[in-house]
């Protein structure tokens, strides 16, 4: 039997490492892969429901929109009067002063008019002062006239007396026949007088009358006049044409030598106090209340953020004041979310109200509810 040498036990084989060279990468293995995809995956869907968390979250404390726009009661600058404009002190974009004047239209025409009132007040006044003399003086003639009638009356009765004297001695053949008729003569023309002068007191007294209408007439020729002078002078008060309020002049359209009429616009004035006209879906608005705070943020200036409070939500939505309204009955509808407007005012926007316009866009933010405190960072 032969022996034969036993074998020896080869060590292991090198590992041979390959390096890339620079600038190559060489595919991970599949290991690696499967590895990194729970990473990955629990790294998206962090950041899935980080942003839903950033999107969704806040909408249970406040509500947003961007239909949304800078607002102000704009003020018509008109004329009342119908004239050539002689001075304009103001220019596009000037700041005026509630009360400043602003306008002046030639007032010459105007002064004229005044003055031909003043003349017809004056003539009806002195034709009141005619009337009243003659009032004076035909209370006079009444008095005259009365005191007339009063003497005809006692003469009148002191014939009687002689009448039935002489008539009593003519009875008894004391007295003639001729004596009797010629008292009884002088009693029918007594009272043929006093007759006379009953009728000329009356017609004294009728005119008296007549004199007390045309006072009154008079009066109220007065007063008519006075009213037409209290007219002129108002109309000539409106060739000054005084800013209503504080604020900038925009929209002119005047210039010195134009010729105005009552209700043209010269100009407007936006007033220094503006606020916010938010539209809001009508299903925004179930927590929206009166005097909830607001965060304002203007297009135009990005990093400027203002409060402010809400002052009103209108009562109707916009589409039932349009020019056509909706009409739902007629069988043709289509439920759409209706917007309403609300009204948001500034709290203190400081300088940005030199700054932001009417009709610049802005997106609110109304606050139904305080956030959480650990939630701030969301707002």
């Amino acid at each position: 039997m032969n022996d034969q040498p036993a074998l020896k036990e080869l060590p292991p084989a090198p590992t041979l490492r390959v390096e890339a060279p620079p600038g190559v990468k060489i595919p991970s293995s599949p290991e690696a892969h499967s590895r990194r995809r729970p990473i990955v995956i629990g790294a998206l869907a962090f950041g899935i429901a980080a942003v839903c968390l950033y999107l969704f979250l806040p909408g249970f404390w406040r509500v947003s929109t961007d239909d949304a726009f800078v607002n102000a009661h704009v003020v018509l600058i008109v004329p009342k009067v119908s004239a050539y404009v002689s001075k304009l002190h103001v220019d596009d974009n000037s700041k005026v002063t509630r009360g400043d004047l602003v306008v002046e239209l030639d007032p010459r025409d105007f002064e004229v008019a005044v003055d031909m009132a003043n003349a017809d007040v004056k003539s009806a006044q002195a034709n009141a002062e005619n009337v009243k003399a003659q009032l004076q003086e035909q209370q006079a003639l009444v008095a005259e006239s009365q005191s007339a009638v009063d003497g005809d009356q006692a003469i009148v009765d002191f014939a009687q007396q002689q009448f039935e004297r002489f008539k009593s001695l003519a009875s008894n053949g004391s007295g003639t026949v001729e004596r009797f008729q010629q008292a009884e003569s002088d009693v029918a023309e007594r009272r043929a007088t006093l007759q006379h002068d009953l009728a000329a007191l009356d017609a004294a007294r009728a005119h008296q009358g007549v004199l007390k209408t045309q006072e009154q007439q008079a009066k109220a020729t007065i007063e008519r006049q006075q009213a037409a002078l209290a007219q002129a002078q108002l109309n000539l008060s409106y060739t000054k044409i005084r800013a209503f309020e504080t604020g900038s002049v925009t929209n002119k359209t005047v210039e010195v030598g134009n010729y105005v009429q009552p209700g043209q616009v010269l100009f407007s004035i936006v007033p220094d106090t503006l606020y916010i006209t938010a539209n809001y879906k009508e299903t925004q608005l179930t927590g929206v209340r009166p005097g909830q705070r607001v965060t304002i943020r203007v297009d135009a200036f990005p990093e400027l953020r203002l409060q402010g409070r809400v002052d009103s939500i209108q009562r109707g939505t916009g589409s039932q004041f349009a020019l056509l309204p909706p009409e739902n009955a007629t069988g043709n509808f289509v439920k759409v979310v209706q917007r309403v407007p609300v009204k948001i005012t500034f709290d203190d926007p400081g300088q940005a109200l030199h700054w932001i316009s009417p009709g610049m866009s802005v997106e609110a933010r109304i606050y139904t509810a305080d956030p959480p405190a650990w939630l701030s960072f969301l707002d």
